[in-house]
């Protein structure tokens, strides 16, 4: 199930999807119905995490109120009633758990901020056959699913505007899938940390990327680079309905309506249960918290070289999640403006 927030003057109430998004498409037919309005549920309030953490002993009496409702008179969202953010994130990590966008960003990063080493980079790689070696992941990587903090208290949602820093040229969008704790977890199990997943969601983690290259070779990880906003869907997928095929689900990027880029949640290396053993080794977690699974492979401009401009509208889609809508203002210093999507 699809489940959204939505404010009403003073109110809050929330809401299930029942047309569901088309799976071909970044836009598919919606039609909110109020949870607290149907038979059975009017205990629900407007909690998004509390309703997550009961969803499996609410999801029966939803299935049952639906059953026994007349269809055409079912309580639907009223039409001035606004979206808001599901729930507010008690942290953010972002991990990177696919191997081929880390390798190909990598590659990016030499090709738009090493030119010279580039030359060197796809000399290597054309006559060998091979991927360079220094573009691959370290070698922790492969043994444990890794991940940075990012700024959880600048979060916006769908149809917000996106401010483009003074101090970047390369405005970056990273398209990935994210899922948010419903339940404490600490020392978790495979299982425990799978049961304690309330819903997924699809997370835009804006970047700079000619300022995260030089705070990456600082060695202390990015900062200005990330930290200054993130996007969050205001639709949150109920665990039930992803796990079962979160490792097939198809996602796209679009920027002012064009696909320009095309992928997948598959082959990357740890699964999400790895993620949550290992953050939660002798770690209390908490509900609310939010894990970014890291860019599906093809998903930012470093690797599919379609670069945003000021003004753009950028769109991002996973199939059976939900969609986030962005728009880039102008950045503050006209010195910045560079065309930074020529080659798009």
């Amino acid at each position: 199930m699809q489940l959204k927030r939505f404010r009403r003057g003073e109110q809050f109430l929330l809401a299930v999807n029942l047309a569901g998004p088309n799976p071909g498409t970044a836009n598919g037919e919606e039609r909110w119905i109020q949870l607290d309005q149907l038979p059975g549920l009017a205990h629900t309030g407007s909690d998004m995490l509390a309703l997550l953490a009961q969803w499996p002993q609410l999801k029966p009496l939803l299935d049952q109120a639906l059953k026994n409702a007349d269809g055409n008179n079912l309580p639907e969202v009223p039409a001035d009633a606004q979206p808001v953010a599901a729930f507010v994130p008690l942290s953010l990590r972002d991990f990177m758990l696919s191997e081929q966008h880390a390798v190909n960003a990598a590659r990016g990063m030499v090709r738009h901020f090493m030119p010279r080493i580039f030359s060197v980079v796809k000399g290597f790689e054309k006559i060998s056959g091979r991927v360079f070696p220094a573009l691959k992941p370290k070698s922790l990587w492969y043994q444990q699913p890794l991940y940075y903090f990012s700024n959880h208290l600048n979060v916006v949602g769908d149809d917000t505007v996106i401010d483009w820093p003074a101090y970047t040229r390369y405005l970056d969008y990273e398209l990935e899938l994210a899922f948010v704790l419903a339940q404490p977890l600490k020392n978790a199990t495979p299982q425990q940390a799978l049961a304690a997943i309330g819903g997924f969601l699809v997370l835009n983690d804006v970047s700079a990327r000619d300022v995260q290259l030089a705070e990456m070779r600082s060695g202390f990880g990015p900062q200005k680079a990330k930290h200054f906003i993130n996007g969050l869907s205001y639709t949150v997928a109920t665990a039930d309905e992803v796990l079962p095929r979160v490792n097939q689900l198809r996602a796209e990027a679009r920027i002012n309506g064009v696909v320009v880029c095309k992928t997948t949640t598959s082959n990357l290396q740890h699964s999400i249960a790895d993620m949550l053993v290992h953050a939660s080794r002798d770690e209390q977690l908490h509900p609310g918290e939010v894990f970014g699974l890291g860019t599906l492979p093809g998903g930012c401009a470093l690797e599919n070289n379609h670069w945003l401009q000021p003004g753009d509208s950028i769109e991002l889609w996973i199939e059976g999640v939900g969609h986030l809508r962005n728009r880039i203002a102008a950045p503050e210093v006209a010195s910045v403006t560079k065309n930074a999507a020529k080659n798009r």
